[in-house]
């Protein structure tokens, strides 16, 4: 993956992406999400690369905001409507460009941002349109280590997964 050399922001979806899309709602309207831990090994993993990782959901929850702190992901923009408008700050922030971005995404509100990020990546289970707008389909689920395949892709394409080997044996 050609892509995947130049790639310095990992821009991710929850709901789908991070977790396998489902909510918990209990009888105190209290919302439970599930995360894998693989995928949070994926995220540390970016980072300790350099590779900035970023969350940007539709959705406000005290759940997500929580695993975005313990994830330590600096980049983090929850309740947003148009994607684009936290990405194009992030873009001048991080001095990059389209190209220097992937984005994973598994429903239809991630087409605009799957269609302008160099390295656009779909979820196994993803819909059928956010698939054809990617360049890799995950063979992994979301919720279901996703994040951590597309991360170890886009470490070993740069060649920096020796490195985090090399720190955690």
């Amino acid at each position: 993956m050609e892509k995947a050399k130049d790639i310095k922001l990992v821009i991710l979806d929850v709901d789908g992406v991070m977790t396998d899309g489902r909510i918990i709602i209990d009888d105190n309207g209290l919302e439970q999400r599930n995360f894998d831990i693989k995928d949070g090994f994926g995220v540390v993993a970016l980072q300790m690369t350099g590779v900035d990782v970023a969350i940007i959901t539709s959705k406000k929850s005290g759940a997500v905001r929580h695993r975005a702190e313990e994830l330590k992901i600096k980049h983090f923009h929850e309740g947003i409507k148009k994607k684009t408008e936290p990405y194009e700050v992030m873009l001048k922030e991080l001095n990059i460009t389209d190209a220097q971005v992937a984005y994973v995404g598994d429903d239809l509100v991630d087409l605009s941002m799957m269609k302008r990020v160099g390295l656009p990546i779909a979820v196994a289970d993803a819909v059928q349109e956010v698939k054809d707008a990617a360049e890799y389909v995950t063979q992994a689920r979301g919720g279901y280590g996703a994040v951590r395949e597309a991360a170890e892709l886009i470490l070993k394409t740069q060649g920096k997964w020796d490195k985090i080997l090399s720190k955690i044996g």
